[in-house]
């Protein structure tokens, strides 16, 4: 399980980190437009979360076609130094298409708003290591957003795994515990969180008013 968290706030991420659960960030353009900043600074925002021990960060690309694409993805690699930055393309014919262009030079790609199983399939086929559905939006739009994830982690289990690195599904816009606890259920490969929910998933009252019980009867 790859644990990563949703955000393009530094001020909000220094809450939790460093943090050995946590394998990176993600960020999109809402995201950033969220937390005020433009793309001029995207290169002080992965700068500070490699200060925060941020080794993998996740940007969107903002344009809808190939060549555009490609041109975001080269700016995004630059940024590196000491971070991977994966960019993240949609799943779209022109994504596919840069997807392809950048896996067969090593540069490590998300497809994102993954919404049917078969666009799993797709993403492994380019080589992609992630590939994103969100949760939330699918069931706030009627859909069973766990029973589509649950279709598109059959497909990754079936096709991913023939590729080195393994495709894995990066499930988000999760809004609950309880939403957590159904994909851990599933075995998908990875998650992305807000960081309330984070600092929710890991405190635990009864765990607390144990260890001061224990530090009581230390001292």
């Amino acid at each position: 399980m790859h644990l990563y968290l949703d955000s393009a706030d530094a001020n909000e991420l220094a809450r939790v980190l460093p943090s050995p659960l946590v394998a990176g960030v993600t960020t999109n353009p809402t995201l950033m437009r969220r937390a005020g900043l433009g793309w001029d600074g995207l290169p002080d925002l992965v700068r500070r979360l490699r200060e925060l021990g941020v080794t993998t960060v996740h940007v969107q690309v903002r344009h809808a076609d190939t060549d555009g694409m490609l041109r975001d993805a080269r700016e995004y690699l630059a940024l590196g130094a000491g971070t991977t930055v994966i960019t993240k393309l949609p799943a779209t014919r022109a994504g596919f298409a840069a997807a392809r262009a950048l896996t067969a030079d090593g540069a490590p790609v998300t497809m994102t708003a993954v919404v049917e199983p078969e666009q799993v399939l797709w993403s492994a086929l380019v080589g992609a290591r992630y590939a994103a559905p969100y949760l939330g939006r699918m069931d706030e739009s009627g859909r069973d957003g766990l029973a589509v994830v649950g279709a598109m982690q059959a497909v990754a289990r079936a096709y991913g795994t023939a590729y080195d690195p393994a495709l894995r599904l990066l499930v988000a816009s999760i809004r609950s515990r309880e939403a957590f606890r159904d994909l851990l259920r599933l075995g998908v490969g990875a998650v992305t969180v807000p960081v309330p929910l984070f600092e929710a998933l890991t405190t635990h009252e009864a765990t607390l008013a144990a260890e001061r019980a224990f530090l009581a009867d230390a001292s």
